[in-house]
């Protein structure tokens, strides 16, 4: 009688097309909500004011619902999610209500409330390190909720050298942020999936090389030209200083979300953009960006 083998070898053809179809559906579910994340992103600040604060009123609540959800994976780490993220909101709403002229004065009065409630909570709740707690606490609002806060300053034209500037077009700033981070990222991994040889950072973000970088800032710049062209608020000097500002700054906020990211032992921040990863990590470039283009702008406008 003749032995017959019953185990099977997987045949390397179709193990292999099974494995490109679900990169390939990976890439497709990318893609697709890349596009839909730009086409949202750019309508919302373009519109209006308004759809921009409410758009960004959005990213600052998944945001730091978000961080806070990562920070309560650490041992003895207790943050209350819920009034953290709620207070979030209360900060950036404050500054939009001091954009819109809004009662100014007592436009931050809400987050100062949730903040003393935050504070003071902590004496009661017996919890094993308040301290750390209360920085998380507070790290969570000028991290995130600061920011995207900012926004609504540039945005509405509000300070009134920063609106004679820029020409009563915030939105055009507001914009240029972001397309110098999109294009700052999409030169740097197509520069360093071709040539990138020398590591820019190691010991946070092994993937990262200086060729990637340096491609990444080119391409920005080849944006800021663009935008000099088409919108002159401007000339092209300002506008390449513009873009490396926000390429320097957001290669900064990408490696401390990455350091973030590594001491909680996490690779992605959560789940929310299907195939991109969480909030964090896409915004987490701007959360240093924005505050350093802010200052950037503010100078600009003094002299």
């Amino acid at each position: 009688m003749t032995n017959i083998d019953t185990t099977r070898q997987p045949n390397p053809s179709i193990t292999g097309g099974a494995g490109g179809g679900a990169k390939m559906k990976n890439l497709i579910i990318r893609t697709l909500t890349g596009i839909i994340f730009i086409v949202v992103m750019i309508g919302g600040i373009l519109y209006s004011p308004l759809t921009t604060a409410l758009l960004f009123a959005l990213i600052t609540v998944l945001s730091a619902w978000e961080f806070t959800g990562i920070m309560n994976r650490q041992e003895d780490v207790e943050l209350n999610r819920f009034i953290t993220t709620v207070a979030a909101l209360m900060l950036y709403l404050g500054f939009f209500g001091y954009t819109m002229a809004i009662s100014p004065t007592l436009a931050f009065l809400p987050w100062l409330v949730s903040m003393v409630y935050l504070m003071i909570a902590e004496l009661y709740l017996q919890r094993q390190r308040p301290i750390v707690n209360w920085a998380l606490t507070m790290m969570a609002q000028f991290y995130i909720a600061l920011p995207f806060g900012l926004l609504c300053i540039l945005r509405t034209g509000s300070d009134m050298e920063l609106y004679q500037l820029l020409h009563g077009d915030g939105a055009i700033a507001v914009l240029a942020i972001f397309v110098f981070l999109w294009c700052s990222d999409t030169g740097a991994y197509c520069t360093g999936s071709l040539i990138g040889r020398h590591k820019l950072f190691p010991r946070i973000s092994p993937a990262k090389s200086w060729e990637g970088s340096l491609g990444g800032a080119v391409a920005a710049l080849a944006a800021s030209q663009v935008f000099s062209y088409y919108a002159p608020v401007f000339n092209p000097l300002e506008w390449a200083i513009f873009a490396i500002v926000v390429v320097f700054f957001g290669t900064w906020g990408d490696l401390i979300e990455s350091l973030l990211k590594r001491q909680i032992g996490i690779k992605d921040s959560g789940k929310i953009l299907p195939g991109h990863g969480g909030m964090l990590d896409r915004f987490d470039s701007s959360l240093q960006a924005i505050p350093a283009v802010f200052i950037y702008l503010c100078t600009l406008a003094i002299l």
